[in-house]
């Protein structure tokens, strides 16, 4: 939780950084992205909101932040959040509200409109027998993780389903599941690539898209069990 409280508290000093850039806070403006919850590893899939946060700031005052946050699977959550020309806006509970949208429907349509503004996400070979999925914006090639839809096409064509890793939000990989060669490549980029990343890492976990659904393949690292 030290870890999370930590994130809010950047994320409100970057609103201070924001206020000079306006935001369209419409429903078509919407979208999902992943961040690490370091230390945390839910196996399945779940999207339970994480409530009232509250976090103190660099002068000592506190502050209570209603986030658009949920908990996922792994060690990742959700943001919802809006667009902008340079930045990304932290969508709010009371933004929900106001647009009328659960959570779930504000997840549908955060990725109908990353295909939107950003394509549909393609594949292309990467090295060790692994593919690699990619929009138009580098940094938001990790939400692509989001879109059911996509994944399910590629399920249809790998029965066992497919090991899938997003150590950066730059880099989205998968392997077939019953590639063992494939899988073991990708056991160590993703490793790589994770501990290079840094200040874009998402997660260091692999994860198994089976019959429509995420769920843990490889454990995060660093988790209390």
């Amino acid at each position: 939780m030290k870890k999370i409280l930590a994130v809010i508290a950047t994320v409100l000093a970057m609103c201070g950084a924001h206020a000079q850039e306006t935001f369209d806070t419409e429903a078509g403006n919407l979208l999902a992205v992943l961040r690490e919850s370091a230390g945390i590893s839910q196996q399945s899939e779940t999207l339970q909101p994480y409530g009232t946060l509250r976090a103190q700031l660099p002068d000592g005052s506190e502050v209570e932040l209603e986030t658009s946050w949920f908990r996922y699977v792994g060690d990742m959550h959700i943001r919802l959040v809006f667009d902008g020309k340079a930045h990304l806006q932290s969508a709010s509970s009371e933004d929900l509200d106001r647009l009328h949208l659960e959570p779930d429907q504000a997840l549908d349509l955060a990725v109908r409109n990353m295909r939107r503004t950003y394509g549909e996400p393609t594949v292309r070979p990467w090295r060790g027998g692994l593919m690699q999925v990619l929009g138009r914006a580098d940094d938001l090639n990790s939400s692509y993780f989001l879109d059911r839809p996509f994944w399910r096409s590629l399920e249809a064509r790998h029965a066992q389903g497919l090991v899938v890793a997003v150590p950066q939000r730059g880099g989205l990989l998968y392997a077939p599941a019953d590639d063992e060669e494939a899988v073991a490549a990708l056991r160590f980029s993703a490793a790589a690539i994770y501990a290079a990343s840094n200040r874009s890492r998402v997660s260091s976990a692999l994860y198994l898209f089976r019959e429509g659904r995420w769920s843990v393949f490889q454990p995060p690292m660093n988790v209390s069990q």
